[in-house]
């Protein structure tokens, strides 16, 4: 297949808002390929390289003779092989040379909307609306397959050319084989905003009621007498986080996957902020970290000693949780009488609020539902910044107002749905004016209008019906509370999200 008809699917896919266009756009491309060359498009249109980094900047890519080709010649399989050639090329003298002349030899032969395609690839800035709920909606349109087996496969490879691979090839029982495999980690299961505690107990027949800590998700897998433990983005942070291995190594188990949260405390017990907790992720030096200690709450156990719960009941795998991990368990209820008094602790001991679980429910990676249910007395939301207006008076010379958008499910770009420049200190407005020209794709004399890269949690009073905004609905007295590092724009609130709390 040339790269050229991937090009123009891309395009296509990113001139449609039709989540059904989109996929049978996809699907239909995904058909035509051949078994060789499918993990290389799905990776392609998703916006990412199955070599993962190349260790190419954008100074090296600016620096290639960009007079394009004429006519389209470059196959997939030859663009993937090249960049794995990059990918392979061994740090030291002469490896920049080495990467330049086998990118040279790509970008020679490419048209212009290639070299424009891959120059976006490379850098990780394609953003043709193939997101993963697209593609996995793609995929089962060309295979045949259910969507709820793709989606199976995916939560459990974390990959989706491997899902596509299998969804694809002639074996009826490969998406089957998929299984919860240690050192692997799967999608986390994620909880859906409810307007109330009330609201969300309702929807429940019986439910565990639990704290929702400000802290950063963790999943930890124990197998074969080592410690592996990775973030909510699945990036492996084992290095960084030496006291919360060593716990885990001591738990009374062979083998054991716990899904939890993780935070610092001060000496009085009291959550210190997200931020110094996700900056101990960078640190390793033992003082560093003596400096910081984290403690582990966890809530979920996916696997122990050699039998997977995933599909087991959250009451089962709440069993096998304590039975393995009591002293660490997150603070929480079974159906309590007096729900409030659970919300009213959390928040005494400096927690955002509780999260609602339907103990019926199995493990549901990567998905929101309402299985679980999140209560906080302050509505927030996590959104894109897609821009921000230059400062005036005390804020001259800073990029300040910031421009919001929610996710499109279908697969679009951001939907702006208001602006705020409140809650901004000094320290994040010198770091937005240092950070944001990174991300720019258009600037003026008042705006910075940004690729979607940064996510940002803001507080809000609710929602309004606004013709201001194309989602229809603009953010009520919204402000900063922090950005979100741990979170890509993919895991935004969606504009659906948003507008549930017109209720």
């Amino acid at each position: 297949m040339l790269l050229a008809t991937v090009v123009a699917a891309s395009q296509a896919v990113a001139a449609t808002r039709s989540r059904k266009a989109k996929v049978a756009e996809l699907a239909t491309l995904l058909r035509e390929a051949e078994p060789d060359e499918r993990a290389a498009v799905v990776a392609f249109l998703s916006g990412r390289l199955t070599q993962g980094r190349l260790g190419v900047g954008w100074r090296t890519l600016t620096s290639l003779d960009s007079s394009p080709a004429d006519e389209p010649q470059l196959t997939v399989t030859e663009v993937d092989e090249a960049l794995t050639k990059v990918a392979q090329t061994p740090p030291g003298t002469g490896s920049t040379t080495a990467r330049l002349t086998v990118m040279q030899s790509i970008f020679h032969r490419a048209t212009k909307d290639e070299q424009r395609f891959l120059m976006q690839l490379i850098m990780g800035e394609l953003r043709q609306g193939a997101l993963e709920g697209v593609m996995l909606d793609a995929i089962a349109a060309a295979s045949g397959a259910p969507g709820e087996s793709v989606r199976r496969a995916f939560m459990l490879s974390g990959r989706l050319p491997e899902t596509a691979a299998a969804a694809l090839s002639d074996d009826p029982g490969a998406l089957d084989r998929f299984r919860l495999q240690l050192g692997r980690p799967v999608r986390p299961m994620l909880a859906s905003p409810a307007g109330s505690l009330p609201e969300a107990m309702e929807i429940h027949e019986r439910s565990v009621v639990e704290y929702k800590l400000d802290g950063a998700r963790i999943q930890v897998h124990k197998y074969d007498g080592q410690v592996r433990i990775w973030t909510r983005t699945l990036r492996e942070i084992t290095p960084h986080v030496s006291e919360l291995a060593e716990l885990v190594r001591e738990l009374p188990c062979e083998s054991v996957v716990l899904d939890g949260e993780t935070l610092a405390l001060t000496d009085d017990g009291r959550p210190r902020p997200f931020q110094e907790t996700q900056a101990r992720f960078g640190s390793t030096t033992e003082e560093q970290v003596r400096a910081l200690l984290l403690r582990p709450y966890f809530f979920d156990c996916l696997h122990l000693d050699g039998a997977d719960l995933l599909d087991a009941a959250l009451h089962e795998r709440r069993e096998a949780l304590h039975s393995v991990a009591s002293e660490h368990v997150i603070p929480g209820e079974v159906s309590p009488p007096d729900p409030a008094e659970v919300l009213d602790a959390a928040l005494a001991d400096g927690h955002e609020g509780v999260v609602v679980k339907n103990l019926e429910s199995p493990y549901a990676a990567g998905r929101r539902g309402k299985a679980w249910l999140k209560v906080k007395p302050v509505h927030t939301l996590d959104l894109v910044v897609i821009g921000a207006e230059w400062g005036h008076g005390r804020r001259t010379g800073y990029l300040s107002n910031l421009h919001l958008g929610a996710r499109d499910p279908d697969g679009g770009p951001p939907i702006m749905v208001g602006k705020t420049f409140k809650g901004l200190t000094d320290e994040l407005l010198r770091w937005q004016t240092e950070e944001f020209p990174r991300y720019a794709v258009e600037s003026s004399q008042w705006h910075v209008q940004m690729r979607p890269a940064l996510v940002v949690e803001i507080a809000l009073d609710g929602v309004q019906r606004s013709t201001r905004y194309p989602g229809g609905v603009a953010l009520r007295f919204a402000r900063v509370v922090r950005y979100r590092p741990d979170k890509t724009p993919a895991e935004a609130d969606t504009i659906d999200s948003v507008r549930a709390l017109l209720r």
